[in-house]
């Protein structure tokens, strides 16, 4: 099963048992949405797909009054860049309504944010907007790296009573993979490898490079542990200080630039942590992409993000340095 076909078979599952739960979106009806994601889900729930005008703070805003008086919506924006269109609505009113009521109301909303490059659709259809999210109080963010994790925390954001961004990298749709029966949970960290030199955290497809990271660095005599964040919003601190500990050392992949991002937040709970800072052998390693906005050529777009051979120089050189 393929990443988007997770998702598809995650949206309809959670449609089949609950009425409340609905789609909504641009062309996420007849047209199968931008990346063939929703399907013919209009077909096996025609009274839970919503197509809507080309107006994504106007959905949302319907999405979020919808989800206050008990629905569930899913809402997909097309690309994660129209992200400015939905920020009042998903920042201001969806992640305070819990606690601006004093418990009395929630906001079970999901927002699908197609996002990252690779896809040679220029530097306004490209941007992972991740780190722009992560200082507003009351949002959960998801960001999984296989059909599997894509399946199991969409269904959990979904029956999550609090707002979730679900993040799903443009180019991990094509990528198949086994639907595990274990669900993953929200908040929770994998380890998709263990190692005793280096502890390598990622997220979304970056945990693809930063495998190929590992297997070059094998071929150095260094063995490295990679931890998969999964959930980017509340992170599992504890997996990430536990396996930091474990090796000593620490570098963080990601495809977004680092400033302010996902891996900063990760290194300052690295160094903020006395017994996981005592344990550093060497300074954390934070790699990510350019700071700069992404180009339409895809041979310049692909020099813009982490590549697995340069972590692997880089890592050695601060290892073996």
């Amino acid at each position: 099963m393929t990443f988007r076909e997770a998702i598809r078979k995650a949206l309809s599952d959670e449609m089949s048992i609950d009425p409340n739960v609905v789609l909504i979106g641009e062309d996420v009806g007849v047209y199968g949405g931008c990346f063939k994601v929703t399907g013919d889900l209009y077909k096996e729930h025609p009274n839970q797909v919503i197509d809507t005008p080309v107006s994504e703070e106007g959905f949302t805003g319907m999405a979020v009054g919808a989800a206050m008086m008990g629905m569930r919506p899913v809402i997909e924006i097309m690309y994660a860049d129209f992200f400015t269109l939905i920020f009042d609505p998903i920042v201001n009113h969806a992640a305070k309504t819990h606690f601006m009521s004093g418990g009395q109301f929630c906001c079970p909303i999901t927002v699908r944010l197609p996002e990252g490059s690779g896809t040679g659709h220029g530097a306004q259809h490209t941007q992972s907007p991740e780190a722009l999210f992560q200082n507003s109080a009351g949002l959960k963010m998801v960001a999984p790296s296989c059909p599997s994790d894509a399946y199991h925390l969409l269904r959990a954001a979904i029956r999550d009573n609090n707002p979730v961004l679900f993040f799903e990298h443009k180019m991990l749709y094509d990528m198949e993979g086994d639907i595990k029966d274990e669900a993953l949970p929200l908040g929770k960290a994998k380890i998709l490898k263990k190692g005793r030199d280096i502890t390598i955290v990622s997220y979304s497809r970056a945990v693809q490079t930063a495998l190929e990271t590992a297997r070059l660095l094998e071929e150095k005599g260094i063995f490295a542990t990679i931890v998969d964040l999964c959930t980017l919003k509340p992170l599992d601190r504890t997996t990430i200080l536990e396996e930091v500990r474990n090796t000593g050392r620490v570098a963080i992949i990601q495809d977004p630039n680092g400033v302010g991002g996902i891996g900063a937040q990760v290194c300052s709970e690295i160094c903020s942590d006395p017994k996981t800072f005592d344990s550093l052998k060497s300074p954390v390693i934070q790699i990510g992409g350019k700071c700069t906005p992404v180009p339409f050529s895809k041979e310049l777009e692909k020099s813009t993000i982490p590549n697995a051979r340069d972590c692997a120089e880089r890592i050695t050189s601060t290892i073996k340095g």
